[in-house]
């Protein structure tokens, strides 16, 4: 079985460790937990990894968010991946600060990487890990805000929370989306 593991973000040092970026992240942390390290490919950074017969193709597009689309289509029909072993990391505004919510399929949300995926896809049948990332800014910043970098208290938060990604990811793909859902969900529920 066969996996595409994207996390979105944008590439370039003036995006780094910004709040628009934490698919990245979790992306390395996945990568890392693997024991494996991302090649360039074909729009995207990418690296391969297994568990227990499973294969996990891990993506960061190198396209920037608003043409994510593109590196998530080719690497699934590359590699033959079906939508439903997609799974797409992308932070979002109207969760809280580090909540953590899978979904199985939705809407974009406004979220313009996604937008372009469902476009790319003509789907919006695939997994989802949104990662909160608040919504503290003044009308008319969404871009700045979004753009702008962790503050140390921010990644005091965070940081816990990507362990509990990378154990999204694993389940995921060894119990599947509805278990995965029903075991995390609940607890990130609770802390809200």
């Amino acid at each position: 079985m066969k996996y595409l593991i994207v996390g979105l973000g944008n590439v370039g040092d003036e995006y780094a460790n910004t709040r628009h970026n934490i698919g990245f992240v979790v992306a390395d942390a996945f990568a890392f937990d693997r024991k494996v390290t991302f090649e360039i490919g074909r729009y995207a950074f990418v690296a391969k990894a297994s568990l227990k017969g499973r294969t996990f193709i891990i993506l960061k597009p190198t396209t920037f968010m608003n043409l994510s689309g593109k590196a998530v289509k080719y690497w699934m029909t590359k590699e033959e991946i079906f939508p439903e072993n997609v799974l797409v990391i992308v932070d979002d505004l109207a969760l809280p600060l580090g909540v953590l919510r899978l979904r199985k399929k939705g809407s974009d949300g406004g979220h313009n990487g996604l937008i372009n995926i469902n476009q790319e896809m003509g789907s919006t049948e695939y997994a989802r890990l949104r990662i909160g990332i608040g919504d503290n800014f003044a009308k008319g910043r969404q871009v700045d805000y979004v753009l702008s970098r962790w503050s140390k208290e921010e990644e005091k938060i965070l940081l816990p929370k990507m362990a509990i990604a990378v154990d999204i990811i694993k389940n995921f793909a060894l119990v599947g989306i509805d278990r995965t859902m029903n075991l995390f969900n609940k607890k990130e529920k609770d802390i809200e």
